[in-house]
């Protein structure tokens, strides 16, 4: 018999962990690191052993499906209630209190609001989504020829009118 393997000492005891630092956007080499293992002894494991897997994609699951839910809320907008709660107080104005001695408080006032949908958010929600439709840059095809006719014969021109023409060019060319 063999001396115990890393995983049962360093790695399964701390599942729950390596599922926090995945879900904390730790690399693998990070989580290794803080197992006290070597980063391709950490990477057999993580084949090896489904529970290991499983760890470390429910917690990139679990963060990234909140926070996809965070931006499609705030990119349509949505609705709250914002709670108002203020002690009670009776005659005399004296605040009454639980048996525990702390005050009574009670909702006083609601209020509905609502938050505006945000255009950044819908931005990079459809970049993300739909990167054929929405990207900054679009790569557009063409196929075939493109001709250019000139116009004007420079031969034809002057030196002062050559030269005029020299300073447009030379301006186009500083600004472009």
């Amino acid at each position: 018999m063999g001396r115990p393997s890393k995983y049962e000492s360093h790695v399964l005891p701390k599942l729950n962990l390596v599922e926090s630092w995945a879900r904390d956007g730790l690399t693998l080499d990070q989580i290794s690191h803080n197992l006290g293992i070597a980063l391709s002894t950490f990477c057999d494991y993580k084949n090896q052993y489904s529970e290991l897997s499983e760890a470390l994609k429910n917690g990139k699951d679990d963060i990234d499906i909140l926070v996809e839910n965070a931006l499609l809320k705030r990119a349509v907008g949505y609705e709250y209630e914002e709670v108002t709660k203020e002690p009670l107080y009776g005659p005399g104005g004296k605040m009454f209190r639980n048996d525990d001695g702390t005050p009574m408080i009670a909702v006083t006032k609601i209020v509905k609001k609502q938050v505006a949908p945000d255009t950044t958010a819908q931005i990079f929600w459809l970049k993300n989504r739909k990167p054929g439709a929405w990207r900054d840059k679009q790569d557009i095809e063409h196929s075939g020829t493109m001709t250019q006719e000139v116009k004007h014969d420079l031969r034809k021109l002057d030196k002062k009118e050559l030269a005029a023409l020299e300073q447009i060019i030379a301006k186009s060319a500083d600004s472009g």
